[in-house]
């Protein structure tokens, strides 16, 4: 069977497939620590008042036939996209209209959309998404439709303290070129929990508006929804600005719900763009969103479970890691935000996809870290020395896990020295 160049690059997997592929082949049950995937936390509070909710549509006849029994609009539902105009203009002053946002199948699905609306072959000239700093988000990597559009900087690594570090923007380094279509960052970042200081963010701004070129800021961890964020940082949006949000962190990742939000000529295409790949997007999803929006619930459900979780879930992780790992030649990103350890082996012996499939052998799920670096040359020693560790799942599991993985980086340690002997 012959594929065409689109259809021939998923024969051989991707870095997202194969994350997927981890979180559905895993039995329910047996000595598996689940700490791949994305997967966000399963918070008691969270779950009974999405089925509430849910429940209150299902009895309601008329919101059941909106919902279940109808196409939706290509740009989304219009009661979904009336309530975040005014939930954002009020939060942010924003002065958004309607015809400024679009709701996807997911922030993945909508990726997929603008990387390809600004970046690939215009004219015979291949135009890229300069991603600022990598590592970024894994499920960029394969997007695009023809060749590989990425180009990316490294990071300038600053160490903190003895067992953490950080990944600092490069800004001598910042710089575009006439094959640059637009620019992106995940903000907090995934894989790592870096959160640029907005200054950063003013500088990657401008940087874009004198290039004339889009901002895209993939928000899916921000504020205001799910605001898995723990040090200060401001959400900026102007018509140079397109910020991708998500409902998935706020715990139904399920439902495929993102958010985008730029100016009206990037609104249509999108819209376009949705009737072809979907029709519509889902009607029931948006139906339990609008629900949430009403007397403040969004906002109650964030500041009572889902910000507290996360700020002491974070805070407990590294203190695991730190008790874990204190002998071994490890550091771990300074947790800022997400739902993720993003953890750095200086000394490892191996690459992190090999240590993936050791871990994997002994029931730890984690993702290797060469999955997260599009547009960085494979030759770059750090591409293949980090992991991510998902820490928003059963604390027994990650306490358990994380042990687990200590135990594998000591194992190497002396079996390397051992061949060095």
């Amino acid at each position: 069977m012959v594929f065409s160049d689109f259809g021939s690059k998923f024969l051989d997997g991707t870095g997202i497939g194969e994350l997927m592929r981890d979180l559905a082949d895993l039995p329910e049950t047996g000595d598996f620590y689940r700490l791949g995937g994305g997967n966000p936390a399963n918070l008691a509070a969270v779950t009974t008042k999405f089925q509430q909710l849910a429940q209150q549509s299902i009895n309601d006849t008329d919101q059941f036939e909106r919902a279940f029994t109808r196409y939706g609009a290509a740009q989304g539902s219009k009661q979904l996209i009336s309530y975040l105009v005014e939930y954002l203009n009020e939060r942010y002053d924003w002065q958004l209209q309607p015809q400024n946002i679009a709701i996807t199948n997911g922030s993945q699905n909508a990726f997929f959309m603008l990387f390809n609306l600004f970046g690939g072959v215009r004219d015979g000239v291949q135009r890229n998404i300069l991603l600022p700093m990598a590592p970024e988000y894994i499920g960029y990597e394969d997007v695009a439709i023809g060749a590989p559009m990425f180009t990316a900087n490294k990071p300038v690594i600053e160490l903190v303290g003895e067992k953490q570090f950080k990944y600092r923007l490069d800004t001598n380094a910042l710089s575009v070129d006439a094959n640059t279509a637009a620019i992106c960052i995940s903000r907090p970042t995934n894989p790592t929990g870096n959160v640029l200081t907005d200054n950063e963010m003013t500088a990657l701004n401008q940087l874009a508006q004198s290039n004339d070129l889009p901002l895209i800021i993939d928000n899916a961890y921000g504020a205001p929804f799910p605001d898995i964020i723990h040090v200060p940082a401001t959400l900026t949006w102007d018509e140079n600005t397109i910020l991708s949000m998500s409902f998935s962190k706020i715990g139904l990742p399920g439902t495929r719900t993102g958010i985008v939000v730029a100016q009206p000529e990037i609104i249509d295409a999108i819209t376009q763009m949705n009737a072809v790949m979907n029709l519509s997007t889902g009607s029931a999803a948006s139906s339990l969103f609008c629900k949430l929006f009403t007397n403040s619930q969004i906002d109650q459900l964030i500041s009572d479970s889902i910000k507290p979780f996360y700020a002491s879930r974070a805070e407990w992780a590294l203190s695991l890691f730190k008790a874990q790992f204190a002998d071994l030649p490890a550091r771990v990103h300074v947790p800022e935000g997400s739902i993720f350890l993003w953890i750095w082996f200086p000394e490892l012996p191996i690459s992190s996809f090999e240590l993936y499939n050791r871990l994997k052998n002994k029931g730890v799920i984690v993702v290797p870290g060469h999955y997260f670096f599009p547009g960085i040359d494979n030759n770059w020693p750090h591409k293949h020395q980090c992991i991510r560790v998902n820490i928003a799942g059963d604390g027994e599991q990650l306490q358990q896990g994380m042990q687990l993985i200590a135990d594998e980086i000591k194992a190497l340690a002396i079996t390397d020295r051992n061949k060095t002997e």
